[in-house]
C-alpha cells in the first residue's frame, strides 16, 4: 500500500473507521495464517490412460489410470461431466431435482481407445488421455478440453487432509477443508473465429477481451469503471459463439479461480488457424462441468431449466425508480416526490439508503429523521409510489440490539476455527456476519424482514453483501479462513464466499415469501452467483460517473442477462461526481431502456433529479420517461418470458443470428425483446450515430423511416432521443391513451410474415396469465393481424393501431408505399398511425 493509496483510504472512511479497517484487516491475516493449512511441496496428476468404461443411463463412466469421469447427456440435450467422483449435485446454483437422464444417449467405444457419448442434440467423445470433446451432430467441433491438471499435495490430498487436520486438532469439516483444497487447470481449445460472453458482471465487455478474468466476487473499493475486474458478481459461466455454432459452458464450482482468455487466429502463422483458447484455474472444489448447445434461445431456456426460472418483479417495479445515499430526512423525500409530481414525471419507487437507520444499524430507523416512517410509505403508496428499504447483512456486534443479541443466542453468525464471531468493520462499526450457508440461519433472517414490511417498504435492495468487511489492504472480505456450515457438510470462506450473496438473497426471497404469500418479493441483490435470478435481480453498484461509466452500464446489463440474470440496470448518472447535462441525458436515455430504470448517487454526490440539469434536459427526461410508461405492458410481457423461456429483456444484436460476426463485434446497442433495437449514445457531442442492423427491415419507429438490414445504418441521434428502431412485423403491446392496452404493429415487409407474443398483467400476486400469440402479414397494402387460439385464429382481443405503412419524408429506406393515414410520433407517445385490419 503506498501513501496515495493511504490518504485515499483515509479520506475514504475518516480517520477512526480507517483505524478499526486496518486493525481488521491485520486480525484477519493473522486468523488466517493461524487457521489456513500451509501449502507445501505439490505434485501434478492428469487422468493417464483409459482402462475401462461402465455404461450408465445417458452416459457412463469412463476410468483411467489416476482418475474417473463421469458423462452424462440429460433431458432436453445439456451435457454434464465430473471428474473424480464429482457429481451434478448438491450444486448452490441448481434447483430441484437434477433433469432426468436422456434415455437415448449411449456410451460407445470410439477409435484409438477413446470413448463417445452419442445423443440426439450433442456428440461427446473421450480421448484415450481424457481429452473431452463436444460436437454437434454432423461432427462440427465446438470445445476441445485437454486433460486436466490437478496439483496435489506430496502424499495425495487424502493424506495431506488428515494430517493437517490431526496437528491443528481439527476433524470432519476441517479435514474435508483441507481436503478439498486440491488446485486444478482445465485448458479448452475453440474455433478460430470464436468470441467469448459472460463471466458475470464485466464492466469491459459484453464481448470478453484475452486477458485474465478472476471468479472471486469483489468490492473494487470505490467508483469503477470498464478496466475494473473483478466486479460484485463474477460467474464461472461461458459463452462462446462461433460460425460453428454456439454453446454455454458452466464449471459449477464456488471456489476462488481464475480464467485466461485468448482469442484464435484464422490463418495464422503458416496458414494454419490458430484455436481460441480458455483456460480454467481452480483454487479448489469440485471439477465438474456443464455444456449447452444450440441457438442462444435454447441454451438459455436450458439453463433456466437447470438453475431456476427468473422471478418476476411486481409491475411496478418496471416503472422509475429515484435513490440516493444521503436523503438525509423525511422532508427531502416528499420534497423529490412532489418534485416528480409537479412536472408530470412518471415515478414508482423511491430507495432509502442506510442513512434512514439510525447509526447504520440493519432493521432499524432514525426516529429523529424518520419520525413516521409507516405513514410516509402508506401516504407515497396513495400517490402510486412505492418504498425500498436497502438491507446489508452486516450486524452490529453490541449488547442491546435485539438484532445481535438474538443472532448470537442462535449461533447463526460467521465463526472462526474456535468458535468465536468473525468480526469486521462496516458502517455501523464493528459488525458479526450471518452464515446464510446455514438453512436455519436463512430461516432467522427471513423472519427479520417483519420489521421492514411493518414499517411499510414493498421491496429490497441488498448491498455490501459480497460480503465486505473495510480494509485498506488485501482483500475487503471476511478471512478466507472463516467457518460455514455449507448446508450441513462443512467449509470455510474459500468455498462460502462467492455464495453468500446469493444464499443471502434466498434468505430474503423465502422469508417475504412466508411472510407475504400472496405477493411476489421485489429483491435485487449487489452479489450473487449462478443461479440468483430464483431470488430477483442486481444492479451495477457504484460505477463511475463518466462515459466510460456508461458503456460499463450497458456491459453489465448484457453480461448479466447471458448468465441467467435478467433484471437489471445501472446506477443512472454515476455513483459518484456530478455529471454533464449531456452525459446524465445520455444516460437516463439509455436506463429507460433497461430493466431497473434507477437514478442513484452516492452521499456528497452531485444532484440526480432531472430538473436539477436545465429545462432542455427535463424535456429530453420527461419523453423518455413517458416512452417507458407507454411500453409498461411491453416490459410486462419481457419479464413474464423471461420466466418461462429464460430469455433476458436486453439481448446483444447477434442473438438471433450468432453466425453473423459482424454483429458479435457490435457492442454498442442492443435488443429490447425480439421487437425493438436500441442505439444508445455512448459518446458526447453525438447526433448521428451508425447503427448495425441485424437482418429483416427496420422502422426507426420516431420517424418511421425504413431500414433494410442486415448491414450498417446512419440514424439521427439528436440531445432529446436516442435511435430505438423496431423490427418489420413486430407485435408491440402498449398502453393507449385510455390507459388501456393496445397492440402497436409495425407492418411486416412484403411477402413476409411477422407477429409477437403479448402476456397482460395479472397484478402483483402469481396469478398468471395466458400467453397470448399474435401473426401479422401485408396483404393488398393492409396489415392482417390475428390472434392464434387453440380452436383456431380470429380478431385480436386487444385494439390494434398500425405503424409503418408510409415513408417518412427524406426516408433512405423503402417502403410498403405512402399511407395518407401513417404518421410519425414524437418522443414518448404515438403517432395516429393507420387501424390495423383483423
Amino acid at each position: 500500500m503506498d501513501g496515495r493509496e493511504l490518504v485515499r483510504a483515509l479520506r475514504s472512511f475518516g480517520t477512526l473507521r480507517w483505524w478499526r479497517a486496518a486493525r481488521s484487516g491485520w486480525r484477519m491475516r493473522r486468523l488466517d495464517a493461524r487457521e489456513l493449512p500451509v501449502r507445501g511441496a505439490e505434485r501434478a496428476r492428469v487422468p493417464g490412460e483409459v482402462t475401462g468404461a461402465e455404461p450408465l443411463p445417458g452416459g457412463g463412466v469412463v476410468r483411467f489410470a489416476r482418475s474417473e469421469l463421469l458423462i452424462r447427456v440429460v433431458v432436453g440435450g445439456a451435457v454434464f461431466w465430473g471428474w473424480d467422483g464429482a457429481a451434478p449435485g448438491p450444486s448452490y446454483a441448481l434447483t430441484g431435482p437434477v433433469p432426468e437422464p436422456d434415455p437415448r444417449a449411449v456410451l460407445e467405444p470410439d477409435k484409438d481407445g477413446g470413448w463417445r457419448v452419442v445423443s440426439e442434440r450433442v456428440t461427446v467423445l473421450v480421448s484415450r488421455h481424457g481429452a473431452v470433446e463436444v460436437r454437434t451432430p454432423g461432427g462440427v467441433v465446438l470445445r476441445r478440453d485437454h486433460p486436466p491438471r490437478w496439483w496435489e499435495p506430496e502424499g495425495g490430498p487424502a493424506d495431506a487432509g488428515a494430517e493437517q487436520a490431526g496437528a491443528e486438532g481439527r476433524t470432519g469439516a476441517g479435514a474435508a477443508v483441507c481436503a478439498g483444497a486440491v488446485r486444478w487447470t482445465l485448458r479448452t481449445e475453440v474455433p478460430a473465429d470464436a468470441r467469448f460472453f459472460g463471466l458475470g458482471g464485466r464492466a469491459g465487455g459484453p464481448r470478453l477481451r484475452d486477458g485474465v478474468h478472476r471468479l472471486w466476487n469483489t468490492d473494487p473499493r470505490g467508483p469503477f469503471g470498464p478496466s475494473d475486474d473483478p466486479l460484485y458478481i463474477t460467474m464461472p459461466v461461458l459463452w462462446v459463439v462461433s460460425d460453428a455454432g454456439t454453446h454455454l459452458a458452466f464449471h459449477d464450482n464456488p471456489w476462488d479461480g481464475r480464467v485466461t482468455l485468448r482469442e484464435g487466429e484464422e490463418g495464422a502463422g503458416s496458414g494454419h488457424d490458430r484455436p481460441g483458447v480458455c483456460e480454467v484455474r481452480m483454487e479448489g472444489g469440485p471439477l465438474r462441468c456443464w455444456v449447452m448447445v444450440g441457438k442462444p434461445s435454447r441454451v438459455l431456456a436450458r439453463w433456466a431449466r437447470l438453475t431456476g426460472a427468473p422471478a418476476v418483479p411486481p409491475s411496478w417495479a418496471l416503472g422509475p425508480h429515484h435513490a440516493r445515499w444521503g436523503f438525509g430526512s423525511e422532508a427531502e423525500v416528499r420534497r423529490i416526490v412532489s418534485g416528480y409530481r409537479e412536472r408530470r414525471l412518471p415515478l414508482s419507487a423511491v430507495h432509502l439508503d442506510i442513512d434512514h437507520y439510525d447509526g447504520h444499524r440493519v432493521f432499524t430507523v432514525d426516529r429523529e429523521r424518520f419520525p413516521a416512517l409507516p405513514r410516509l410509505a402508506r401516504e407515497l403508496r396513495e400517490e402510486g409510489v412505492r418504498l425500498v428499504s436497502i438491507v446489508d447483512p452486516a450486524v452490529k456486534a453490541e449488547r442491546g440490539s435485539e438484532v445481535y443479541e438474538r443472532g448470537a443466542e442462535a449461533g447463526a453468525f460467521v465463526r472462526d476455527g474456535r468458535g468465536r464471531a468473525v468480526r469486521g468493520v462496516v458502517w455501523p462499526g464493528w459488525c458479526v456476519y450471518p452464515d446464510f450457508t446455514d438453512p436455519g440461519v436463512r430461516r432467522w433472517w427471513g423472519e427479520l424482514y417483519a420489521e421492514r414490511l411493518a414499517q411499510g417498504f414493498s421491496g429490497f435492495w441488498h448491498d455490501m453483501n459480497e460480503p465486505v468487511s473495510f480494509a485498506p489492504f488485501g482483500d475487503r472480505t471476511l478471512p478466507r479462513s472463516a467457518r460455514h456450515a455449507l448446508e450441513g457438510h462443512g467449509g470455510d470462506h474459500r468455498e462460502a464466499h462467492n455464495v453468500y450473496g446469493l444464499a443471502m438473497a434466498r434468505a430474503g426471497y423465502e422469508g417475504l415469501r412466508a411472510l407475504r404469500p400472496q405477493e411476489r418479493p421485489f429483491l435485487f441483490s449487489r452479489s450473487g452467483w449462478a443461479g440468483m435470478q430464483r431470488y430477483g435481480g442486481t444492479w451495477s453498484g457504484d460505477v463511475a460517473t463518466g462515459w466510460p461509466g456508461l458503456r460499463a452500464s450497458l456491459s453489465l446489463v448484457l453480461g448479466l442477462g447471458l448468465c441467467g440474470v435478467p433484471y437489471s440496470g445501472p446506477d443512472i448518472g454515476g455513483f459518484d461526481g456530478s455529471p454533464s447535462p449531456e452525459l446524465y441525458l445520455r444516460w437516463f436515455q439509455l436506463g429507460a431502456y433497461l430493466p431497473l430504470f434507477r437514478t442513484h448517487a452516492a452521499i456528497g454526490a452531485g444532484r440526480r433529479e432531472p430538473w436539477e440539469f436545465g429545462p432542455g434536459v427535463l424535456a429530453g427526461a420527461r419523453a423518455v420517461l413517458e416512452e417507458r410508461e407507454r411500453l409498461r405492458p411491453y416490459w410486462v410481457t419481457l419479464a413474464q418470458l423471461a420466466r418461462l423461456t429464460g430469455a433476458p429483456y436486453v439481448r446483444p444484436l447477434w442473438w438471433g443470428a450468432p453466425d453473423d460476426r459482424l454483429l458479435r463485434e457490435c457492442e454498442d446497442a442492443f435488443l429490447l425483446g425480439d421487437a425493438l433495437l436500441v442505439a444508445p449514445v455512448l459518446e458526447p457531442g453525438v447526433e448521428r450515430r451508425v447503427v448495425r442492423l441485424p437482418r429483416g427491415r427496420w422502422y426507426d419507429t420516431v420517424t418511421e423511416r425504413v431500414y433494410e438490414g442486415p448491414g450498417q445504418v446512419v440514424v439521427a441521434a439528436p440531445a432529446d432521443r436516442i435511435p430505438v428502431l423496431a423490427r418489420a412485423g413486430a407485435v408491440v403491446p402498449v398502453r393507449g391513451r385510455e390507459g388501456r392496452l393496445e397492440l402497436e404493429v409495425w407492418a411486416p415487409a412484403p411477402g413476409r410474415r411477422g407477429g409477437g407474443l403479448v402476456i397482460p398483467d395479472a397484478g402483483d400476486g402469481w396469478e398468471r396469465s395466458e400467453v397470448e400469440r399474435y401473426t401479422t402479414r401485408l396483404v393488398d397494402g393492409r396489415v392482417r393481424v390475428r390472434q392464434i387460439r387453440t380452436e383456431g385464429s380470429g380478431r385480436p382481443r386487444w385494439p390494434v393501431r398500425v405503424r409503418g405503412l408510409g415513408e417518412a419524408p427524406g426516408g433512405t429506406g423503402r417502403g410498403p408505399g405512402p399511407d395518407p393515414g401513417s404518421a410519425g410520433r414524437g418522443p414518448g407517445g404515438p403517432g395516429p398511425g393507420s387501424p390495423g385490419q383483423s
